[in-house]
């Protein structure tokens, strides 16, 4: 009788042990994002309009890291060549592995989009985003990003129709609030994310990109391919 108590309690623990180690995220498998990028301005008018919907996996195939909807109403001043917005997002986020939990958070965000032009062909473009945070289960929040970008093109000067391209970024988050709720506090660096890609401009205003972006958190260091599509109408 205790040979058989012991070997349940042992198979008790042994397969909750297996359920805990599968809920780990696997650093080393490779996630994917797809994400679709638009703006577009109003006709003689110093405003427009901005968003993307990205869907973004824990593995290359269905495991839902976060499906994120965003957009924003954008302003450019007259004789300047910065936009600003200010918008709205909504993200569901999905737990790694079997589990089907989910999360949701809305945010408030307002951004400054600053481009650059380096010599004849190097083009920079500068973001600084401010977004509250409303993250289910969590206090609401305030998170600052810095993204720098640069697109070089290799066969004209410029990133119209027909233009191959290489796309570099670096974005860095803050979070400048720590306690979230409950008791749970979280350090001032959220996250870095470093990107490269190869890109085409399909016409003036549509244009692909292919490429890998490593995240790391203060948990987690994770790689993922990205395909994007930008639109301009």
């Amino acid at each position: 009788m205790k040979t058989l108590i012991a070997s349940c309690v042992s198979t008790i623990l042994f397969c909750s042990f297996s359920q805990l180690a599968g809920a780990q995220v696997d650093e080393s498998e490779t996630g994917a994002w797809y994400m679709y990028l638009w703006n577009t301005s109003l006709e003689n008018s110093n405003f427009g309009f901005q968003g993307d919907v990205q869907h973004r996996n824990w593995d290359l195939g269905g495991d839902l890291e976060q499906l994120l909807i965003r957009a924003g109403a954008t302003w450019s001043p007259d004789n300047s060549n910065v936009t600003y917005t200010l918008g709205l997002a909504h993200i569901t986020s999905g737990a790694y592995g079997r589990d089907s939990s989910k999360s949701r958070e809305r945010r408030v965000y307002q951004e400054a989009l600053v481009p650059q032009v380096l010599g004849s062909k190097v083009y920079l473009t500068h973001r600084f985003r401010l977004e509250q945070r409303d993250v289910d289960g969590q206090d609401f929040r305030n998170r600052f990003r810095y993204f720098v970008a640069l697109n070089y093109p290799f066969n004209q000067n410029t990133l119209a129709q027909g233009a191959v391209y290489l796309s570099l970024y670096n974005e860095l988050f803050v979070n400048l609030e720590r306690d979230i709720g409950g008791g749970r506090r979280v350090d001032s660096f959220d996250r870095n994310r470093t990107y490269a890609a190869l890109g085409y401009s399909l016409t003036d205003t549509i244009r692909l990109q292919f490429g890998y972006m490593h995240q790391e958190t203060d948990n987690l260091g994770k790689g993922q391919l990205q395909f994007n599509l930008f639109h301009r109408f």
